[in-house]
């Protein structure tokens, strides 16, 4: 749903980048919907936020999908990340806590005088009936988001009595330490993980059709109308939307909507090719623009996608850009006409790992990789079953 332009915009945002562990691109397009209320976080010496490099040893990668506007994936965006590198369990080596209590985290800082101020320095305009109006598109510079760290002190003033945003956003978290890879989600974004060519999802959607979302939904006093909580919002966890989240009674987990994300954690491995993180605009389009990453259907589509940039482009496997992959994408996805699938916002990560040191020259890795994707196939009708990803999950 949303209001649609006459032309769609096709215009890209893409950034890529690397480190000695792995190399990303990234890409967001508007569309055909009127505003863009998607945000990535990635890394730039400009103007952008997070963070192969989130400390010496440790990346982390964020896809957030507003509804309603944009000032909640701004300010997710903008300050999730620091919640993170600040918490107690973080530092204890307890990524998974840690990444809970901030998304959880969010919430809060989003109320009263300082959350009003910050929203609506982020929303552009501020409506106080119906609560934020989306900007421009907009993404934190690095020199606030992550060299500055806010201990979020309270602030008496008119808005002292906000109670958070009416608009919310989705939030799909990556972070990668050393072999182990911690996937945090709440909405439907999606995370899945390549592995010796096959695709495995590390997240779920969450619908409140879902019986343990239904569940939750119910008891907190909420009701589901042509799948959506109250006839509104067909999501179950997301980021801000204050009026699903006012029962005094309850905590936030239990709220007709939470915060409270899914929680996976995957030991990474050799057989690990790359990781692509997006929002439901990408995953919706299931028969036509990405089947390789859903597990019922062909899983070569991103291969086929490298292999067609590297032809259009006249570029070696390691020159070609990831961001262009992500571009192409797009392009597949984007619908002809206004309306239906292919018309939502758009925006991907596609995270590439880098084999072990001294395995060879980054040359001879990418074409050693080229040669064991091209046999593929092969090996797949020789060697019979695969084993996915072992996980922990919790939530």
């Amino acid at each position: 749903m949303g209001v649609y332009l006459s032309t769609p915009k096709t215009e890209k945002f893409s950034e890529d980048g690397e480190n000695d562990r792995l190399r990303f691109g990234l890409s967001s397009m508007q569309g055909w919907r009127a505003t863009m209320e998607d945000a990535v976080t990635y890394l730039t010496s400009l103007i952008h936020a997070a963070y192969p490099d989130l400390d010496s040893m440790t990346s982390f990668f964020g896809v957030y999908d507003g509804h309603g506007g944009q000032a909640v994936s701004k300010f997710c965006a903008k300050y999730l990340h620091q919640q993170v590198l600040q918490h107690e369990a973080y530092s204890a080596g307890d990524i998974g806590t840690s990444l809970q209590k901030s998304f959880l985290r969010m919430d809060e800082m989003m109320r009263g005088q300082r959350g009003w101020r910050e929203l609506a320095v982020l929303g552009d305009k501020i409506d106080q009936v119906s609560g934020l109006i989306e900007g421009l598109i907009w993404s934190p510079r690095s020199g606030e988001a992550n060299n500055h760290f806010d201990d979020w002190s309270s602030e008496e003033g008119p808005h002292s009595d906000f109670d958070g945003p009416t608009q919310g956003s989705t939030a799909c978290v990556a972070v990668i330490r050393n072999k182990q890879l911690i996937v945090a989600n709440a909405g439907d974004s999606r995370c899945v993980i390549s592995r010796k060519g096959q695709a495995y999802n590390l997240s779920k959607d969450h619908k409140p059709e879902l019986e343990l979302e239904k569940d939750r939904i119910l008891k907190a006093g909420g009701f589901i109308q042509v799948g959506r909580i109250n006839g509104s919002l067909n999501l179950a966890r997301a980021i801000g939307d204050a009026e699903f989240k006012q029962n005094k009674t309850l905590p936030a987990e239990k709220q007709i909507v939470t915060a409270n994300p899914d929680i996976n954690a995957v030991e990474l491995c050799d057989d690990d090719e790359f990781l692509v993180l997006a929002c439901d605009g990408i995953w919706c389009m299931q028969d036509t623009c990405m089947p390789c990453l859903l597990a019922n259907l062909s899983e070569r589509f991103l291969y086929q996608a490298i292999c067609q940039t590297q032809t259009d482009l006249k570029l070696e496997w390691w020159e070609t850009k990831l961001s262009a992959i992500c571009e192409r994408v797009f392009d597949r996805c984007l619908a002809p006409t206004a309306g239906g699938e292919g018309c939502d916002n758009m925006t991907m990560i596609l995270v590439q790992f880098k084999r072990p040191v001294g395995s060879g020259t980054l040359e001879e890795q990418q074409e050693q990789q080229l040669l064991t994707d091209q046999t593929a196939t092969t090996d797949k009708g020789a060697s019979g079953s695969r084993s996915g990803p072992e996980s922990e999950s919790g939530s």
